[in-house]
């Protein structure tokens, strides 16, 4: 069994990750984040996730994963909020409407050099949160380390209603993409996961058939 690396310090990644069943280790990558002038969102979250593993590829043996998630509200890229002024602005901006998350993933063999890479894009609907509860998620500082300044599985704010895709990519890992790509690796990977990472979430999700090829 190869070792599995995953490229990030997102506690959200790791937490998701930990349900595919395999022992990964923890190799952050320390790459420059930034939008290409006029660069699409499926071209910049999958550019982003492809050097965050190679840069990690480079240093041991191994499955590398990578991940890279942006929240794209019409014509706007939100990237994480600058400053508390700026989730509010975010927050205010996405309330009540749908919104786009993309979360490219990217996976190495560091020995063959063979490579898997995959967008997933989700439509994510807003509830008509107050004015007070926005101050409020703000006073816990959950907003500044996240894309459009909100956390899905935020159990307090709860931003998130009628979710009709898939919930683990708008907190950061799309799973079953990535077991697609895992496969391809180790064909051999156990089952069960759409059923873990349900119970996990909380959440019945009606895509992850069409994902995995099994509807």
């Amino acid at each position: 069994m190869r070792t599995l690396i995953l490229a990030s310090n997102s506690p959200r990644r790791s937490e998701l990750l930990r349900l595919i069943g395999l022992p990964f280790e923890v190799c952050p990558a320390d790459i420059t984040e930034i939008r290409k002038s006029g660069e699409p969102p499926v071209d910049y979250v999958l550019r982003l996730a492809r050097h965050k593993a190679a840069a990690i590829a480079e240093g041991q043996p191994g499955l590398v994963i990578a991940a890279d998630t942006t929240v794209v509200d019409g014509d706007e890229v939100l990237e994480k909020p600058a400053d508390p002024a700026d989730a509010r602005r975010m927050l205010q901006q996405l309330r009540s409407r749908v919104h786009q998350v993309f979360t490219g993933i990217a996976i190495i063999d560091t020995v063959s050099g063979q490579s898997f890479d995959d967008v997933c894009c989700t439509e994510v609907p807003m509830r008509d949160y107050a004015n007070a509860e926005i101050e409020a998620y703000i006073a816990t500082g959950d907003p500044m380390d996240k894309a459009g300044a909100y956390g899905i599985q935020h159990a307090g704010f709860h931003p998130v209603q009628d979710l009709q895709g898939c919930f683990a990519s708008v907190m950061g890992l799309p799973l079953c993409h990535l077991l697609v790509g895992l496969k391809t690796f180790i064909p051999a990977i156990s089952g069960g996961l759409p059923a873990r990472c349900q119970a996990h979430l909380n959440y019945d999700c009606p895509v992850y058939g069409e994902i995995l090829g099994e509807a």
